[in-house]
């Protein structure tokens, strides 16, 4: 699955933060989410959303190599990593977060839910040629 947007199309419901902490933390908490909806104002309605798109430099970086990528997709090893943070500043997408209360970063593991749940199809499976391919 490689994720993709259409921000035009999204109306900052925002329901993808949510299932995206739902289904991976276990939290109704969009804080915990590992995308990202930016509203654009003064202009109401219109929304960025920001994705990780699996590019890499978090590994890169990492200087204990806790990151890993397996089929394009990067995730962390919670028993390597320390928490240093020197990925968050190295996502280019400012998508790989740290809560307070958090020992390492979240970051997105390319479930593909938010793409089942966005009601407008503004985040998307760019593999599927269509969205039941993409359920």
């Amino acid at each position: 699955m490689k994720l993709a947007v259409k921000n035009e199309l999204c109306s900052g419901c925002r329901a993808c933060e949510l299932i995206c902490s739902l289904s991976q933390r276990g939290e109704n908490n969009p804080h915990l989410a590992a995308l990202n909806i930016v509203p654009h104002f003064p202009v109401p309605g219109i929304y960025e959303i920001k994705i990780c798109d699996q590019c890499g430099d978090c590994a890169e970086v990492c200087p204990f190599e806790a990151i890993h990528e397996e089929n394009g997709v990067y995730t962390i090893n919670e028993d390597e990593c320390t928490g240093c943070g020197i990925c968050l500043d190295a996502c280019p997408n400012d998508v790989l977060t740290m809560p307070d209360d958090y020992t390492i970063p979240i970051k997105c593991t390319n479930c593909g839910d938010c793409v089942l749940i966005c009601p407008r199809e503004a985040i998307y499976d760019a593999d599927a040629a269509s969205r039941e391919e993409a359920v």
